[in-house]
């Protein structure tokens, strides 16, 4: 299982430490954050302790407005546990008796400036994509028009040098060579590189490119929703299927289906319009238009006027 760090946390949203500085090297496995409202009045059935836990002002007020040893109680259900941290939002101020008990058990206390809303969207995010299942495939990764592609073929079929004519196109790159794939959600599969490679483009006969050194940062992308697979393939005479609407065919990453796409090369064939094709049908198709549905609709009105 991926983890991270309570200090990877730390750093990424510059959090400061008020208790349990020492145990920065504390894990952190599961995606999402959790505010532990119920818990603070003893209802404990359901309590996720293993996620980090936000205090928003309705938790801390609800603390401060207990006695003493109402207050321990209450504290002392909740740590006792050990989730990874504790995380209170808004700069709130008069932490006296949670800091106690946090760096009693060794418990990162952290605090943000942001409000609790605005804190759980951004970290939520941000453990989602970090813990997210992940594999690598040998491909390359583009944003095409807005549309994350994954094109795929046999080393040395001509992927890098599409991925570099589409560039030129004002295309974007995410990875060469090797793409991660990351599942964020049940339908979900973003595409993105192994920070090795990192804005790097390798064409042979020519050498590694830095596109972003060379073309600006409008070449590069980060990460992308994967949304189409296509695959290169060798051509293969009377092989192309010239149907009004191909059946949909489907490759499967981590469960994920995506769309998928064949196309042949052939020496003069125009690959990489055929990849803008491809994608802004896609997106057309997304909107509810087909072209064959608008052509033999067409048909039948003519068919009718006879």
């Amino acid at each position: 299982m991926k983890s991270i760090s309570v200090n990877d946390l730390v750093k990424e949203f510059q959090l400061e430490v008020l208790a349990g500085g020492e145990k920065l090297d504390r894990t952190i496995k599961k995606a999402r954050t959790h505010r532990p409202g119920l818990e603070f009045i003893g209802y404990f059935d359901f309590f996720p302790m293993e996620r980090v836990q936000i205090l928003g002002k309705k938790e801390i007020n609800f603390l401060k407005q207990q006695n003493i040893e109402e207050r321990k109680e209450r504290i002392d259900h909740v740590v006792s546990y050990h989730p990874p941290c504790f995380i209170v939002t808004s700069n709130q101020e008069g932490l006296t008796y949670l800091t106690k008990f946090c760096q009693e058990e060794n418990i990162p206390l952290l605090r943000t400036a942001d409000t609790a809303v605005d804190f759980i969207a951004k970290v939520d995010n941000y453990l989602t994509r970090q813990l997210a299942t992940e594999i690598a495939v040998h491909g390359v990764c583009l944003n095409v028009s807005g549309i994350g592609v994954l094109i795929r073929g046999e080393s040395g079929v001509g992927k890098s040098e599409l991925a570099h004519t589409l560039i030129g196109r004002g295309h974007r790159l995410v990875s060469d060579d090797i793409v991660i794939l990351k599942k964020v959600s049940h339908q979900t599969i973003l595409g993105t590189h192994n920070d090795i490679n990192r804005e790097f483009l390798a064409l042979r006969s020519v050498g590694l490119l830095n596109v972003v050194r060379m073309y600006g940062r409008k070449a590069f992308q980060d990460e992308s929703r994967i949304s189409l697979d296509i695959e290169l393939t060798k051509w293969e005479k009377d092989a192309l299927n010239n149907d009004l609407e191909l059946k949909t065919d489907h490759e499967e990453y981590m469960g994920v289906k995506i769309p998928r796409i064949e196309i042949q090369l052939q020496p003069g064939r125009d690959v990489a319009g055929l990849v803008e094709a491809a994608a802004n049908n896609w997106y057309l198709q997304q909107q509810g238009y087909k072209a064959s549905a608008e052509f033999m609709q067409r048909v039948q009105w003519e068919e009718g006027d006879d």
